[in-house]
């Protein structure tokens, strides 16, 4: 890039401020690292690319990826990834008692109930969706 190349003057705009400096300015030299925020057990940390329209009302939808922790306990309300017949699939577990559920966000689907012949495991609880806008 030239000195006049005009995508050089965004770049430096807010150091060029003529009043008070920007809060923002703390942050610019600060990385990120999605890994420390996103994976709290790397070795049972997954990513899986989500196909179908099941959980688009907890944000989910179809092509995103979500991020599978196999070492955070499945809990009531929580969104799982299980096992049900050899098929994985994403659904919020509903627990009353000793009866489980597997409910979609979505009215198109109807409830899951287990059953006790029901080849069924959790196979891990998503703790992040990356969606694309």
């Amino acid at each position: 890039m030239s000195e006049n190349d005009p995508s050089l003057d965004v770049l430096n705009e807010s150091r060029r401020s003529a009043g008070f400096p920007s809060p923002a300015d703390d942050y610019l030299e600060l990385k990120l690292d999605l890994n420390s925020l996103l994976i709290k057990h790397r070795e049972a940390t997954f990513f899986l690319r989500v196909e179908g329209d099941s959980m688009i009302g907890a944000g989910i939808h179809s092509g995103d990826l979500i991020i599978v922790d196999r070492a955070v306990q499945a809990q009531h309300k929580k969104v799982i990834v299980a096992v049900l017949d050899g098929e994985l699939l994403i659904r919020r577990l509903s627990l009353q008692g000793s009866d489980v559920s597997l409910v979609a966000e979505n009215c198109e689907y109807p409830a899951i109930i287990v059953s006790e012949s029901t080849a069924f495991e959790i196979w891990g609880t998503v703790t992040n969706v990356i969606h694309e806008l």
